[in-house]
């Protein structure tokens, strides 16, 4: 039966595939750890590497499906695991390359795709011969004497049939077939509108007066981007980030502050080719209806379903226990802000263009200490290697960096993983900073996940990609403590992905609210003084940040957490009201959004981190959809995860283990045990607030 086994196997996953393929993308890879060689891959490789793997893939799915033996786990469930593995590999590197370093090609590839996608993805879910397997494979579940991952894969394949529509009337799988087309069409068109509103110019200033109280730092950058955007001689501000940011620190012109803000606000929201307002009204419009063809109430109720949290309702509660505190401590913060306006003799209430300009002069006036101050001590290879040399006190590894790797971009550097015997964990690729073909925020993904299917180890490949400052002619990129903080969250990801340690790859799934625990965690080491007096060093002396500055950074971390936490739970309560519509009517967007944040009682001197044309979290995919909360919910977890550190060692090598065995290395269903495995207890909330000073 073994060897009649292998040879369906085989012939499964050689379905389609005669002859070997002349596309690079679908050939196997002679380069170290079977990198992708970007050097050989064209842009118009893509699409028939796409039509080729996916006609590789149904052949694969119909043997499955139509195969003449009684379904098992092995020739149903384990083979399903196993096809694909050609289309997967392509689009790996395709979203890399689309998210990171797109072009007007790739664009319009991504468009032409995503609904052949689509319907391709509808194929193999509401195959029924498929799903009929599937099926009756699950019902015998407890009879099988399964491990307890492979009892994981089978129900993650099994619910994921079923809430992707396996078991709807005919009538009713056309109709989600729709649905699903138009939703991928409506997801690339966002993310295009998006990328382009985040890279248009918020302010160009030609003259020099009005870069009053501007670093020189600052000053410069605007200069060089004005020469990239064709206009030597000016200063050139755009909507991302590491520009917009220290303008509104800094800039003493608080109407130009007004300008930028609200370029930065009303990104998707210019009435222009690029407005999102009709696309997100129609995107939460069908998300109802398919949640309603599926059974549920709610996309909400659809998405919570196999999340940590389980209802809006306990999601509602959550942020609502957090929102008063929160609000509390920001009109403390809105008074402070207010009492050196007023002294300062200026006739204004304070504004949210103003937030980010008072609250610098609040810490340098109640902390004596400002982010220029911090700047040229986080040089961003330092704060790299801090994060690398966190991970090895922690966990024993090294990362290696490599220099015959291909990378898609010159910022873009490879490190190989080893274990602390030598052993080979993987690659991770680091990829910084902006530039006009890459989204905006950062995040980390993998060109390749870790699984070990009949005994074959793969190791992951797995990047970052973030937009921090830039370089100048003068100065390396020199970072705010913020972005520090965002480079040890995404390392976290990775981290998360390099450790995996699973025979399926479909076992991994991770609920949304679950997922940023791995990644926030690590963000408390990169403000511990120990760890600071390693990495932070002057970028021309290399010096050692003082203990002067290390002890203000200590005493002003509970600053302008009142603004940090509202803007986000403003920005979760209007994720969850767009997803507990019960109906499918399309709304005015700008209406439905300014009564969702006048029915918390948003005060006007904050807005809400996102706003719904520029909501990319949850409009550009399905991915935090119902799910931004996430966030802070993973925050309680992270907060009491690292008490138990401090409570010990901040680098007890015992904890770590156990953090890596039972939440960064194995996939389950039920988070809350493997958590519990780890700290022996639920989380307490009391962790968080105390580090948001909001108890």
């Amino acid at each position: 039966m073994k060897e009649i086994m292998c040879l369906f196997t085989l012939a499964v996953l050689t379905a389609g595939c005669s002859m070997p393929s002349k596309n690079v993308l679908l050939q196997e890879w002679e380069t170290p750890f079977e990198t992708p060689p970007f050097d050989q891959i064209q842009n118009e490789d893509f699409k028939p590497a796409f039509l080729e793997a996916m006609a590789t893939e149904k052949a694969q799915v119909q043997a499955i499906a139509n195969n003449p033996e009684a379904p098992t786990f092995a020739n149903t469930i384990e083979a399903m695991e196993q096809s694909g593995e050609s289309l997967d590999r392509a689009g790996r590197v395709f979203s890399c390359l689309n998210g990171a370093n797109t072009n007007e090609q790739l664009q319009a590839i991504s468009k032409e795709m995503a609904p052949l996608q689509a319907q391709h993805n509808d194929d193999i879910k509401l195959n029924e011969a498929l799903f009929a397997r599937i099926e009756t494979i699950y019902k015998q579940r407890d009879r099988l004497g399964l491990t307890a991952e492979q009892h994981t894969l089978l129900e993650n394949t099994y619910l994921n049939f079923v809430r992707s529509g396996a078991a709807l009337n005919d009538d009713d799988k056309e109709t989600l077939r729709g649905i699903n087309e138009e939703l991928s069409k409506l997801y690339v068109q966002f993310r295009q509108n998006h990328l382009q509103q985040t890279n248009a110019i918020g302010l160009v200033i030609d003259k020099e007066a009005d870069l009053a109280g501007l670093p020189d730092d600052v000053i410069q950058a605007a200069a060089e981007l004005a020469k990239e955007r064709s206009m030597p001689g000016k200063w050139v501000f755009t909507t991302q980030r590491p520009s917009f940011t220290p303008f509104l620190i800094y800039s003493e012109r608080r109407p130009l502050r007004e300008i930028v803000f609200k370029a930065y606000i009303n990104r998707g929201n210019n009435d222009d080719e690029h407005d999102n307002k009709k696309l997100i009204s129609r995107i939460a419009a069908l998300r109802v209806e398919r949640a309603n063809l599926l059974g549920y109430k709610t996309h909400a109720d659809y998405v919570l379903e196999r999340n940590m949290a389980k209802t809006p309702d306990k999601v509602y509660t959550f942020l609502n226990d957090l929102w008063t505190p929160a609000l509390k401590r920001a009109q403390q913060e809105i008074e402070d802000m207010q009492a050196i306006v007023d002294r300062e003799g200026g006739d204004f209430k304070l504004q949210a263009w103003d937030w980010w300009h008072y609250a610098e002069k609040v810490k340098k006036e109640k902390y004596a200490l400002d982010d220029a101050m911090l700047r040229p001590y986080f040089k961003m290879e330092n704060v790299r290697q801090g994060a690398f040399d966190v991970a090895q006190k922690l966990y024993g590894i090294r990362f290696v960096e490599r220099d015959d790797i291909q990378v898609y971009h010159p910022d873009v550097e490879v490190f190989e993983v080893l274990e602390a015997d030598g052993t080979h964990i993987g690659v991770f690729y680091s990829d910084y900073f902006p530039r006009n073909g890459k989204r905006s925020g950062a995040w980390s993904s993998t060109l390749r996940s870790q699984s070990n299917i009949a005994g074959q180890f793969i190791t992951p490949l797995v990047f970052n990609v973030g937009n921090f400052a830039k370089p100048t002619a003068d100065k390396p990129s020199l970072m705010s403590m913020d972005e520090v903080e965002t480079l040890f969250h995404e390392l976290g990801h990775a981290l998360n992905s390099l450790f995996a340690d699973t025979v399926y790859s479909g076992s991994r799934r991770v609920p949304r609210d679950f997922v940023e625990l791995p990644s926030q965690i690590m963000e408390n080491w990169a403000n511990d003084p120990a760890v600071l007096k390693r990495y932070a060093l002057h970028y021309e002396t290399g010096e050692p940040i003082p203990r002067e500055l290390i002890d203000k950074l200590q005493r002003s971390r509970h600053f302008n957490q009142g603004f940090a936490t509202v803007e986000y739970l403003a920005a979760s309560f209007l994720d969850m009201d767009w997803h507990v519509l019960t109906d499918a009517s399309e709304r005015d967007a700008a209406a439905f959004e300014e009564a969702s944040l006048r029915k918390i009682g948003l005060m006007d001197e904050i807005e809400s981190r996102y706003q719904s044309t520029n909501f990319g979290h949850i409009f550009s995919s399905g991915g935090y959809a119902s799910g931004y909360y996430s966030y802070i919910w993973a925050a309680v977890l992270d907060a009491d995860a690292f008490q138990a550190f401090k409570e010990t060692d901040l680098f007890n090598k015992e904890l770590a283990a156990a953090f890596r065995k039972h939440v960064l290395s194995k996939g389950s269903n039920d988070t809350m045990a493997q958590y519990i495995k780890f700290r022996g207890a639920e989380p307490k909330v009391d962790a968080l607030l105390e580090r948001r000073g909001l108890k």
